[in-house]
């Protein structure tokens, strides 16, 4: 049997309507309207040192552009309760935001009250403002601070929390090379009760030192094997790799093992021209995604 007549119809509609994240440093907004169709989720990154006004700021533009905007909020970085306050209620009010995504951060130590995604959680400020969604992170390959057993019980807070407002929560994944640690992740959900929709974070399109670099950042564990394999394979030290391996595992799934995906996010680590396009390329049919994935890999004349 192809992988063509195992896949999953369902998830390629998924795919082509995925998310894919920006910066508010720097002018992207241009960028992303040639590479993606409005209408998408599109998230806007917290990074050390980001002022959140500005962060609403870019989400305002991204309103106007057509897309939905989705702020992270990380929330080691808020000074104060009032700064949660102020960031949710000009979300809503001049971008119009319904959905965050929340994050420790990256510092070691809070700037106030939230050390965790949790405190944020308990502080009320979320349901107050009236944001009906919150996405919390999943670490499919596991997390340098947090046991298993750990990361699945801040997961059933979430799943409770959401159960008592009426909000929406789902988990976006980081990335991995290779769709085993995904499938494997979920099946560790399913067995804990954990019953959250799954959005599958996908490294999009960069050459090999690039992804290496954003895996060593992210705590990427295992599946780096699954890119050194390709590099190895095809001598694809310079050429750009895309997530299609990945992709191509959870299409030949068992539907049972991917029922909880309701959607993909892309990370655009080669940049948003190169995410979009390996996206076109996809939305093509799974036949020219097989042949493009095959010609980048040196397998066959293009």
């Amino acid at each position: 049997m192809t992988v063509s007549d195992q896949s999953s119809p369902r998830l390629a509609t998924l795919l082509s309507s995925a998310s894919v994240e920006i910066s508010s440093r720097g002018h992207q907004i241009a960028e992303l309207r040639d590479h993606f169709a409005a209408g998408i989720d599109v998230t806007i990154t917290f990074l050390p040192g980001d002022h959140y006004r500005h962060n609403v700021e870019t989400a305002t533009a991204l309103r106007r552009a057509g897309y939905n905007p989705v702020l992270h909020i990380a929330a080691r970085e808020m000074a104060s309760r009032d700064a949660l306050d102020d960031f949710l209620a000009r979300a809503r009010g001049e971008a119009d935001v319904t959905r965050i995504v929340l994050i420790a951060g990256d510092v070691a130590a809070a700037r106030g009250p939230f050390k965790s995604t949790l405190d944020v959680c308990a502080s009320g400020s979320i349901e107050a403002h009236g944001i009906t969604a919150v996405s919390v992170a999943g670490h499919p390959e596991g997390h340098p601070f947090l046991e298993l057993p750990d990361a699945l019980n801040g997961l059933k807070a979430w799943r409770d929390w959401g159960r008592r407002t009426g909000a929406r929560v789902d988990v976006v994944t980081q990335f991995c090379f290779e769709s085993a640690p995904i499938l494997q992740w979920i099946a560790e959900m399913d067995r804990a009760g954990i019953d959250l929709p799954v959005i599958v974070g996908l490294a999009g399109p960069a050459t090999p030192a690039t992804l290496t670099k954003f895996a060593l950042r992210c705590g990427i564990g295992n599946s780096m094997r699954a890119l050194r394999a390709q590099i190895g394979r095809f001598g694809r030290l310079l050429t750009d790799t895309g997530p299609d391996d990945v992709v191509r595992g959870l299409r030949c799934a068992p539907p049972a093992a991917t029922a909880p995906i309701v959607g993909f996010h892309l990370f655009p680590f080669g940049g948003l021209r190169k995410a979009g396009g390996w996206l076109r390329t996809y939305d093509r049919g799974p036949l020219a995604f097989e042949r493009a994935a095959m010609s980048s890999a040196g397998l066959q004349n293009p």
